[in-house]
Formats: structure tokens, sequence, C-alpha cells
């Protein structure tokens, strides 16, 4: 073997050497490149090759014995890769259940197991047991939104609610790269979506199981009628969950003001209440000599904090942040049981890695890359925080000083995920947690605790009257911060290149160690880049084919100004300008003859039909090269159609147009394939273009 040879193997031997006592950090990302895989894939893996998959894994492991020591470490990395796939694979037949597949109008009946708002502001309602009309393969759960008068003001989980609704399946991505909700309701277990304009009527009152929940809610209630108002609603939303009382401005205040974090039960309501647990109890019992000196006071103080924990996380219903978070303080407890250090990077790898086995879904979500990403970036710099300590300053200029780096760190850690998930950017976001975060951490939950603990005895308004104080400040700072000029603005949707090479390139950073570890900036640099250069699609259409969007010189421009309200925005938010739809509608860029909308892009002449008259006294396309439609199309067409049966199957399209004039098409079905989550509607009969290549008007479309 030449030296040439043996140069790049020495390299890697001694490079991976030096990783020896940190490896443990790679094996949640391993696990979620793995996660990733399988969630990116455009067809289900059958069971043969998920056998050649484990073959693979149990051969990697066979080969660690004969290869050099320091190839172990690449060859597990590989199989926890694999693990994390086989991970996802698992918890998706876990959940499975039966999903609607069609559009259902008739009885509904079902217990309520959860209460929220919809994206309108209306009350929702999640339903399990459920019952429907001759429908022998029921969806375990259905979620519908109560519009109109209704006879019953309040429900509690529990109770056997009958209704009669519209029911459909859940819906596709608004747009073919946007959120993938019928993955998402997969894994809630929602096999159908609707709502009501009719009474919702109870015919069983909450008698068994649900206690915890049904506690929950009358919990909530009990303090808004306490607190009544905003700072109520507030405080109902950090201590139970429940959002319902939020108005739809306040909530518009917190996310512009970057405090809209507050209000979800994550990592920083869990840690505050477990550590002002943790920390009053020690303290306590410290005060009391032989308690002190004859147990661990530390650790009986861990536990009693791990039971409140737990506690909470009932309470707050148990959603997926509140189980990441508990997760994480459980880790960390455990380690003060184990006499180890709380906070380190080690701790953070165990819960991402037990969060992941546990709930893969969770890595595609803005809440575990969000909390993740701000905890990791607070561990990694909890050293530079010490240093600061070591100054011989006053301890409230330290305490001002750790808690703005502590902001500065956690916002810009999470600011590039928050801002590809939600399209905003919170400029003034920094000086609002600055002055709220030390509010929420020293008055308002200290007094929630107190609150509670004060409960049995009927003086619990003294601790809601502290969480007032607090809570009236933190309304305050949102308002104020929201209506400042350029409080907030917007940026255009990410491709999904952006979301990995970002973090993988700060987690290289930050984890690798040697000189080799810069390499992750350029990594980083160029999401940076590939998004600044990512483009808008020219031509959006809803699964639907109701509405229409062409991106113009004022912005995308819709097909009209009502209906279909969700994707709308969807579209102008992913757009970076979410303008009202009406507005958007009013822009020029459709030429309106009754039922029948004619656009162009870069000469391609696109014309909407909606309803069935006007698609009937269409003669072929009317001389356009594209047809969309919100009905089924009978018979062939001379141009590229679109209609409602095509749709149903390739879910929303998006079109433009490449250098050499020909048409670039991609649907929802292109990016997200035949998965168990989305089968409902597919026809492998019905096809659509990916691409056509001649000029316009002169139509010879290809697959």
């Amino acid at each position: 073997m030449t030296m040439t040879q043996v140069r790049p193997i020495a390299w890697c031997e001694t490079a991976l050497n030096a990783q020896r006592g940190s490896l443990f950090l790679w094996v949640p990302i391993c696990l979620a490149i793995g996660i990733g895989l399988y969630f990116s894939l455009r067809f289900e893996p059958d069971g043969r090759q998920w056998v050649i998959a484990g073959t693979i894994a149990l051969s990697l492991m066979g080969l660690r014995r004969l290869l050099p020591e320091w190839c172990g470490p690449v060859l597990f990395a590989l199989v926890l890769v694999i693990g994390g796939a086989g991970v996802a694979k698992w918890r998706v037949e876990r959940v499975a259940g039966p999903v609607l597949e069609f559009r259902y109008y008739g009885p509904i009946e079902g217990r309520v197991v959860k209460i929220d708002r919809s994206a309108s502001d209306a009350v929702r309602l999640t339903l399990d047991r459920v019952v429907l009309k001759n429908l022998r393969a029921t969806p375990l759960r259905v979620r519908v939104s109560l519009h109109g008068e209704q006879p019953i003001s309040t429900f509690l989980p529990g109770e056997v609610l009958i209704l009669t609704g519209h029911l459909s399946p859940p819906s596709g991505p608004a747009e073919p790269t946007g959120f993938d909700f019928q993955r998402h309701a997969w894994f809630a277990r929602l096999g159908a979506v609707g709502y009501t304009r009719t009474p919702v009527l109870r015919i069983e009152s909450a008698q068994e199981g649900l206690m915890i929940q049904r506690m929950r809610s009358q919990l909530s209630a009990a303090v808004q009628n306490s607190l009544p108002g905003e700072t109520g609603a507030f405080a109902a939303a950090i201590m139970t969950g429940d959002r319902s009382g939020m108005t739809k401005q306040t909530l518009e205040d917190l996310r512009a003001s970057n405090l809209a974090h507050l209000l979800a039960l994550s990592g920083l309501h869990m840690g505050l209440v477990t550590g002002f647990v943790f920390v009053t109890l020690r303290y306590c019992m410290a005060l009391i000599p032989p308690l002190a000196l004859r147990y661990p006071v530390k650790k009986m103080a861990a536990c009693v904090a791990l039971l409140v924990g737990a506690f909470y996380l009932a309470l707050s219903g148990g959603n997926v942040a509140t189980v990441r978070a508990y997760i994480m303080v459980a880790v960390m407890f455990g380690a003060v049981l184990l006499d180890r250090r709380a906070l380190t990077l080690r701790s953070v790898a165990i819960a991402a890695t037990i969060v992941l086995v546990t709930m893969p879904e969770a890595l595609v979500g803005p809440g575990f890359q969000m909390s993740f990403a701000a905890t990791t970036a607070l561990v990694a710099s909890f050293g530079t925080l010490r240093r600061v300590q070591m100054y011989r300053w006053p301890r409230w200029v330290q305490v001002v000083a750790n808690t703005v780096i502590a902001s500065a760190v956690a916002g810009l850690a999470t600011a590039p995920i928050a801002a590809a998930h939600f399209n905003q950017i919170a400029h003034y976001g920094l000086i609002a947690n600055v002055i709220s975060v030390p509010v929420m951490g020293l008055l308002v939950m200290p007094a929630a605790v107190l609150a509670i603990c004060l409960a049995p005895l009927g003086l619990w308004d003294v601790g809601l009257w502290v969480m007032d104080l607090g809570m009236r400040w933190i309304m305050f700072v949102a308002h104020t911060t929201a209506q400042q000029p350029g409080a907030l603005s917007h940026v255009p949707a990410p491709d999904s290149q952006t979301l990995i090479l970002l973090p993988l390139g700060a987690l290289f950073i930050l984890l690798w160690k040697g000189r080799l570890r810069w390499i992750g900036l350029p990594v980083a640099a160029s999401a940076f880049v590939l998004w600044a250069g990512a483009d808008r699609a020219g031509v959006l259409i809803a699964d639907s084919g109701a509405l229409v969007g062409v991106l113009g010189p004022e912005g995308r421009v819709l097909s009209k100004p009502k209906g279909d309200g969700f994707v709308a925005g969807i579209w102008l938010e992913n757009d970076g300008a979410p303008v009202l739809q009406d507005i958007a509608a009013a822009r020029d860029g459709f030429t309106v003859n009754g039922r029948v909308k004619h656009t162009t892009l870069q000469g391609w002449d696109i014309v909407q039909v909606s309803g069935k008259t006007a698609l009937a006294d269409m003669i072929g396309c009317d001389g356009a090269d594209i047809l969309i439609s919100n009905q089924a199309s009978a018979g062939q067409r001379p141009c590229l159609t679109f209609d409602l049966n095509v749709l149903r199957v390739s879910g929303a399209v998006s079109f433009d147009t490449m250098p050499d004039g020909s048409l670039q098409i991609k649907t929802a079905r292109d990016v997200t394939g035949l998965r168990p989550w989305n089968q409902v509607g597919w026809n492998p009969d019905i096809t659509w273009p990916r691409r056509v290549t001649t000029q316009p008007n002169v139509m010879a479309d290809t697959q």
C-alpha cells in the first residue's frame, strides 16, 4: 500500500479518534437522518425491502469485529440511520386507523376528547368512539368545527354528543411543497375533519374516563371566571393549554412580538414549574438541620419536582410539545439523582433520542426543531455564561447579563427555523423577550404553583392576583411591540434543503472536534443562499380546483375573493406577503367572464371554469392551453386539463416556465408519493404530465 493510500486512512482514523467521549451526541442526529429519509420517500417500502435493510444493519454490526476499531463509529452510524427509518415505520403502523374515503353528510356521534379553536376562531371538537351512519370502517377520531348559534355554550371532555355535519378525508398539502396535513392527521389518528352549522346535542354527560381532561377543562373555566378578560385566558393557556379564550388579535400581537412561545406548554413552562418546585423545596429542607444533615434533600426535591412535572404534563393535555419538555426535564433531574451534571449536551442528546424513538413524527414539526435548537445552543454556550459570572459584577448585573445572553442565544438559534415555518421575523422579539421572560419565570409561573397549592384552602385568588400582575405586563409588552412600525416582516418559504443543510451545518460546527468542524460553516451558509434564491411558483392550483393563484408584479393574484380561505392564506404567507384574500383577488391578473376566468403565464393561456354548467358550455378548451375546473370533465379535451378527477389524485399543482419556454409541472403527489396516510382517493388510471415540452398553443404534453 502506497503512502498516498495510507494518509487518508490515517487522517480518518485520527479524526474519528478525536471524537471519543462525544460520539453519543451523534446518536439522535443519525436517527433523525433515518427518520427524515423515510418520510421523504415517495413510496412505501414493502416487507422484502425492510428485510434487506435489517440484513444490512446486522451485517454492518458483524463487520465491526473484522475492520479496524476506528471504523466502528461509522458502521454504527449507518446502523442508526437504518434504525431511525425502522422506528418511523413502526410508529406509522402503530397509529394506523381507518380514514374516511368520501365526503360524508349525516349524523355524527362521538365522545369529546379535546376542545380547541380553529384558524377561523370557531370552537373545534375532537371526538372518539365515533359512530357514522352506514359505515363499517369508522375513523378512530374526527374533528368538527362548530359554526352558527349553538344551544350548548360549554363542552366537557367525556361528554357524548350527536350532531349533523359534513366530514371529508384530511386534505393534502395546500401547495406541492407545503405542510402535509394528511401525514399530521395520520399520527393524530384523525380519520376525518369537517364542520357543522346545526345544533350540537348532548346525549350523555361525562361519566367515565378522561378524568384528567375534565379536571383540565374545569380548571380552565375556574381560572377564567376568577380572572375575566385576556389575562384570564392567558392564565388558562399556560396552566392547562386551553387557548379557546384567547382572541385572534391577542394571538397575532404575541406572534408579532415573538412572545407566542409563552403560550406553548413546552420546555420553558415545564422547566419553570419544576425548577421552581425543586429550588423551593431544596432550600426549605436545607433550613431544617436534622433533615438536611441526615437525608439527601437535593435528590428528594428532584423526585418531588419530577412528580409535579408529571402532573403538569397530564393537566396540560399531554401534547407532543409538553411530552418532549417533560422528557428533557426527566433527563435533567435523573442526572441529579445519579450525581451527574444536569445541563450537558449529553442530557440533550438523551432527551432527543427518547423523543425520536417514541415520537419520530415530531422531527418534521417546528416544535421539536425549535425547542432542541434553543436547548442545544443554550447548553453549548453555558460555559460562556459561567465565565460572564466570574467577573466581579453586582449580582443584579449578572442576572441581567445572563438573561440578555440567554435570550439572544435562544433567539438566534430558533429565528431561522421560525422564519422558515411561519414566514415571519419579529424584529423587536429580543427586546420583548428580555423584558418579559424574567417576569414569566420569577412571577407568573411561581404564582401559578402557589395558586394550585392554595386552592384546597380556598385561597387560590392570592396566587391568581400575583399572576394577573405579571400577565398584564406581558400583554402590555406584546401589544406595544406589535404596534411599532416595522415590528414584523415576512419572508418567502424556503426549499426543503434549507431545513436540512442549516441544522446539519450548525450541529457539525458545535459537536465535531477539530478543525474539520468549520466545514459546517459553508454548509449552513449555503442554506441561506438557497433560501435567498428560492423562487415561488408562477401558478398555484388548489386541490379543489376552485382557487388559482398567479404570481404577478404586485404579488400573488387570486381567482376569487372568498372561499378556500385556508389555502389562500397559506399561499400568501409562503409568498412572504400575507395580505387579505379579497385584496389579493382585486389585483390585476384575471379576465373574468361570468364563471370563466382567463390568465396567462409567460404566454401560456390558462382558463379556470367554475360549475357544471359553465364547463358543459365550453367548446373544447376555448383556445386555452390549460384548463382548470372544480368539476369532473366529460371526455378528452385538446388541452392540458386539471379537473376534479385529476386533482383528487394529484393534489395541489404548481406551474413554472423553464428557460426554453416549456412548462414545468409539479403536483403534491409528485412530492409526497403514495404513502399510508395519503392513499384515499388514489386512482392509478389517472395520470398527469410532469412537463409540457412544446411552446404555448401547440399542445403535445409528455409524461
